[in-house]
């Protein structure tokens, strides 16, 4: 190739990628080399031809997304955002992969500016794309006014065949293209190389058909050629469906000793073949360094600074015309509750003759907790895995986007996993709050957008319902026993199992005002018998974990959630029979009861007195919180197909056990 000076200026800001990225992976002597060589002419296109963004200004609410789903190609994205102007000086690329650089080895959100959402498992970054997409059209249908088009940008989509060949991707593809979601571009980087070598012995996929079948503008160019490129790029925003660019690349292109290969997938170029590219690229300026004339046509601040200015006027226009749908948006996009959130709930609570004080469902007990929230609080996006009827997600209020191309509610269809990532994507984006239905036992295939969520820290509401044995004939594919548990694991998630109407209730207002985490509500599909409560003990259902019902000597500590409260309540009675002292305490969020001072855990659950555990669920979990003088009652094992009364019945979850275990604790010598 020729010499920098004598190139095009977009072939060497392309090689400015790189090289930047080469370097750093070199230099961490760790990463992935390959991706980041042979996207970057795609790199180049977008992010300079067409990407609306601001560097200064990294949350600019009509901002372009990008997002890079397959994150293993990270440098790429940190060199992207360094020659642009974000605040990502050289110093952090120097520090790739190294520990508390804002240049991680994947992808961070909230760790690197302009990092959209995190990625590293394949195919959630296309899925987290078609939820902000989904998010920008929902936003537009609110908010935008003939003449006043303020919600109105689109998500970019960089991924590659490990994210094509994950489930995930069918799930997320086909509802867009069902959904058309017009504002939705995204480039594969068809390169034929994964981990394993060439893909063509496990993935012989016709991508192009199949997203075609998907109702998705398909077009086929060359990755390297820029013209095709951008081309494409511009056929692909005048399309009114979701659209996929398949680039034809070389894996490590410019690398002229391993351009092609599988080994330049995952790990450092070495200092040979770096000489080789350099030279090969006519690349002469020394490592991380980057010619005055290739960064200033880089810097993308002074554009980025028009583009918001000029929104900035229409918005200011708009504000004027529409002052309370100009405040509506921003309060939603800020995560700005509602100062009057609780009211229409807590008026539901103090009614003593509202459904919520019956023997209900929790599942119905959310259904009608959800009605004056999503009158107080509009921004709640709800929806169910093809599960409405049963989740009891929908209320009266949704209006289903399905039906009506705009609204509050979405069927997902039989996509869990997809749904979850989906919901991250929404949440990321801004402006809602997404919840979604689906049954206990199939959170198993969305956990890991559950984790996800759990660490870019956003505001998700699950909705898990059928939550036990109670849900009785389906059988054991359909009990869950593990899964509380399972899911309580997963650091900085929030798992709410009420035993009534009343916890339910402050189940969802807890959920909905937590802005640092997903929260899941595991809810009966049987009815559960209401407890009255004091004031105080209505408010202590906010801290996880209360005394509901007391001895005046305590013998004995029965610690339930969710239907079982209501056997360790009757145990209690039987003990109370035989002189025995019985403290019920009702632990419908774990992690919320073990985040509270010692003093209050220590008020509750008195260090001297024996305890015993009840949940419809594996025991394990509960040993660390009963201690060596406690004992569990659960299931360990899978469930079975009857009857749920029957079912308690066999497996000995009964007041009748529960007291026989406590009092055995109790008169232990």
């Amino acid at each position: 190739m020729n010499a920098p000076n004598r190139l095009p200026m977009a072939a060497q800001c392309a090689n400015a990628l790189r090289i930047l990225s080469a370097d750093a992976v070199e230099k961490a002597r760790s990463g992935h080399p390959g991706a980041p060589l042979g996207m970057a002419e795609m790199a180049e296109v977008v992010w300079r031809r067409h990407l609306r963004h601001n560097p200064a200004n990294p949350k600019w609410l009509n901002r372009d997304r990008f997002v890079l789903s397959n994150g293993h190609a990270s440098m790429l994205l940190y060199a992207l955002l360094h020659l642009s102007g974000y605040d990502l000086p050289v110093t952090e690329l120097q520090r790739f992969r190294q520990l508390h650089a804002r240049t991680p080895g994947h992808p961070e959100v909230g760790v690197t500016p302009g990092v959209e959402t995190t990625t590293g498992p394949l195919g959630q970054g296309l899925a987290n794309a078609v939820g902000m997409a989904l998010a920008e059209h929902l936003l537009a249908a609110t908010f935008n006014r003939e003449g006043h088009k303020i919600i109105d940008h689109t998500t970019y989509v960089f991924l590659g065949d490990g994210c094509l060949m994950e489930g995930v991707s069918h799930e997320a593809a086909s509802l867009a293209g069902t959904l058309g979601l017009r504002k939705l571009i995204c480039l594969y980087d068809d390169n034929g190389i994964s981990i394993d070598g060439q893909t063509r012995g496990w993935f012989a996929d016709d991508t192009a058909q199949r997203f075609t079948a998907y109702g998705w503008d398909v077009r086929i160019v060359d990755g390297h050629d820029m013209l095709a490129l951008n081309e494409a790029v511009c056929k692909a925003k005048g399309s009114d469906k979701p659209s996929l660019i398949c680039c034809r690349t070389v894996i490590g292109c410019g690398a002229p000793g391993k351009a092609g290969g599988h080994d330049v997938h995952g790990a450092p170029l070495g200092d040979e073949e770096i000489a080789a590219m350099r030279s090969a690229l006519g690349w002469t300026a020394a490592p991380f360094d980057v010619p005055d004339d290739i960064a200033r046509e880089w810097d993308g601040r002074g554009q980025g600074a028009l583009l918001e200015s000029a929104w900035s006027e229409r918005f200011s226009r708009y504000c004027k015309t529409y002052p309370d749908l100009a405040a509506e948006l921003l309060r939603r996009c800020e995560g700005t509750l509602p100062l009057d959130l609780e009211d229409g709930v807590m008026q539901l609570l103090s009614d003593p003759s509202s459904a919520l004080r019956k023997k209900i469902a929790t599942r119905k007990a959310s259904q009608l907790v959800l009605e004056p929230l999503l009158e107080g609080l509009p921004e709640l996006f709800g929806g169910s895995a093809d599960l409405s009827g049963s989740n009891l997600t929908n209320v009266e209020a949704s209006v289903w986007v399905n039906h009506h191309g705009k609204g509050n509610y979405l069927s997902y269809g039989v996509r869990e996993f997809g749904m979850a990532a989906v919901m991250n994507g929404i949440a990321l984006h801004g402006g809602l709050i997404p919840y979604g239905g689906t049954f206990l036992t199939f959170s198993d295939y969305s956990r890991n957008a559950i984790r996800m969520a759990a660490l870019m820290q956003q505001r998700v509401v699950h909705v898990l319902t059928h939550d036990s044995i109670g849900l009785g004939e389906d059988g054991p594919t359909h009990q869950p026993v593990e899964h509380a548990s399972s899911l309580r694991l997963i650091p900085n998630n929030r798992v709410w199992r009420p035993c009534d109407g009343v916890e339910t209730a402050i189940a969802w207002l807890a959920a909905v005002q937590r802005d640092n985490g997903p929260s899941c509500l595991l809810l009966s599909r049987q009815a559960l018998t209401p407890f009255e409560r004091s004031a105080e003990q209505i408010e202590a259902v906010k801290r996880g974990g209360y005394v509901l019902r007391d001895a005046a000597r305590v013998d004995v500590v029965l610690i339930a959630t969710g239907s079982e409260v209501e056997i360790a309540a009757q145990a209690a009675q039987v003990l109370a029979g035989s002189g025995i002292g019985a403290r019920v305490v009702s632990m419908p969020c774990v992690e919320v009861f073990f985040a509270q001072e010692t003093g209050y855990r220590d008020t509750v659950l008195p260090v001297d007195i024996p305890r015993v555990s009840v949940e419809a669920g594996v025991t394990w979990f509960w040993r660390g919180v009963v201690g060596c003088r406690g004992a569990s009652l659960g299931i360990d094992t899978y469930g079975e197909s009857a009857p749920a009364a029957e079912l308690y019945e066999h497996f000995g979850l009964t007041a009748a056990r529960v007291a026989e275990v406590a009092r055995s604790l109790v008169e232990r010598p």
